[in-house]
């Protein structure tokens, strides 16, 4: 299992967000970081960068998965999150 990393303005995100979608989606997090493979269809590979989003319902979460350290770098609204 891979040590789950939340940057500032991720946690900040979080901690603005009614607290059942928080937890839905530090819960995906988690299960991704124990099996990549639990949530392959909802993971893809972002063109031109080396991270990667999971989809969690209307939100995305842009993350790194280099090393044994999951980065995960910004949480945000399906359309807004890539700016």
């Amino acid at each position: 299992m891979k040590e789950i990393a939340y940057s500032k303005q991720s946690l900040k995100t979080l901690r603005r967000m009614p607290p059942d979608l928080a937890k839905k989606i530090m819960a995906k997090v988690s299960q991704y970081a124990h099996d990549p493979a639990a949530q392959a269809n909802n993971i893809k590979a972002l063109k031109d960068s080396a991270y990667i989003r999971l989809r969690v319902g209307d939100w995305r979460v842009i993350m790194d998965d280099q090393g044994n350290v999951l980065n995960v770098l910004k949480i945000g609204a399906r359309g807004d999150v890539y700016d």
